[in-house]
């Protein structure tokens, strides 16, 4: 085993009343590395989770601790730190005896107790809270006590289970930077659990994007993002059209694809190249393309050879702040849904007639 692996899961495999909540994971995380596992609900992460902390133990396969097999150690032996969703504070105890607390039951002398727990304090921005008892502090401030409590013990490994799900939207994204700068300044490797698809691609050095208790892809965002391995992928990151058709030929850089309407649409393989994957012509494939990566205009681009060029009409608007989303039928009946960033009131109207260019490299091919 590698040195710089900190967590190593080898075919591991969960079964609760004949249902796999976790089947033949198999999962390296590197020293210092923030990993977020991702998923709908019930794809397993949790599950994945509580088996490297020791609360679950792995019907099969086997869990590695810094080289070491930990599948029948109890958590308390693992040396991990544990954050959860509802912080888990002791709520007759002052912030500061939270924190205290896995020292004191580590026995440690109360000299190197008081200067680590002072030291925790500092590390979130607490410093003058350590009388304050749960009730008295901010969700914020509750999950940064647990954050310190789980880093004030020097844990191998950090795991966090969904820490921010119930914080407001704009406390959870400032706690998004805050335990991000945290873990880079302290150096711990972190496995953290989300079903929040932004916060993942935010935070995380790499993503293990899970669904019905198996690992999808692995990657770090952009590659996840940019290269989807399937249509589970491509869907559940960030937001996508999809078109159906059948591969007609392919090059290195680019295919053609024939629509179910009888169009011809040219894509980009880059996907499939990313991950080896072989399709063989006249195979029906799936195509994705990123509302992002659409444009539309109200006349007719005067490309001399236009390509992947559609008119259709607008069907509905969204305005969603500083973007506005167009549903768009086009005459061969598709629809497609375009992300344009708003430069007025609105830069079309309901019921316009617009012309849609999907370039190329834009148009992912994603076997089926």
């Amino acid at each position: 085993m590698n040195k710089m692996e900190d967590i190593k899961l080898v075919n591991v495999r969960k079964v609760f009343g004949g249902t796999a909540a976790v089947d033949d994971v198999s999962l390296t995380v590197e020293r210092g590395e923030f990993l977020t596992l991702l998923g709908p609900s019930g794809s397993g992460k949790t599950t994945t989770l509580r088996m490297i902390a020791g609360f679950i133990q792995p019907t099969e396969g086997s869990i590695y601790i810094r080289g070491e097999l930990v599948n029948y150690k109890p958590p308390y032996q693992r040396n991990t730190g544990m954050v959860f969703q509802n912080y888990s504070l002791f709520p007759h105890m002052t912030a500061y005896e939270n924190i205290a607390f896995g020292l004191r039951m580590r026995k440690l002398p109360q000299n190197e107790i008081k200067k680590r727990v002072e030291e925790a304090f500092e590390l979130i921005g607490l410093s003058g809270y350590e009388g304050r008892y749960p009730g008295q502090l901010s969700g914020g401030e509750q999950q940064r006590i647990a954050l310190a409590r789980a880093l004030v013990i020097e844990p191998k490994v950090l795991l966090l289970d969904e820490p921010l799900s119930n914080l407001d939207l704009k406390l959870r994204q400032k706690m998004r930077l805050e335990i991000k700068t945290i873990q880079k300044k302290v150096g711990i490797t972190a496995i953290y659990v989300t079903h929040d698809q932004e916060e993942a691609l935010i935070m995380s050095d790499r993503l293990a994007l899970m669904n019905k208790g198996r690992i999808m892809q692995t990657g770090t965002p952009e590659e996840i993002y940019e290269y989807p391995k399937n249509n589970f992928v491509a869907d559940f990151i960030g937001e996508t059209n999809f078109l159906q058709g059948k591969l007609l030929g392919i090059n290195e850089s680019r295919a053609s694809v024939l629509l179910d309407d009888g169009s011809t649409l040219y894509a980009s393989p880059s996907c499939m190249k990313h991950h080896n994957i072989e399709v063989k012509e006249n195979s029906k494939v799936n195509v994705s393309i990123r509302p992002q990566k659409i444009s539309i205009t109200r006349t007719k681009p005067e490309d001399k050879y236009p390509q992947n060029l559609f008119r259709g009409r607008i069907e509905d608007i969204e305005y969603v702040g500083s973007t506005v989303k167009y549903h768009i039928r086009l005459d061969n009946e598709f629809k497609l849904v375009v992300e344009e960033v708003l430069t007025g009131s609105s830069n079309h109207i309901l019921g316009e007639e617009v012309f849609v260019k999907c370039p190329y490299e834009n148009c992912l091919i994603i076997p089926t």
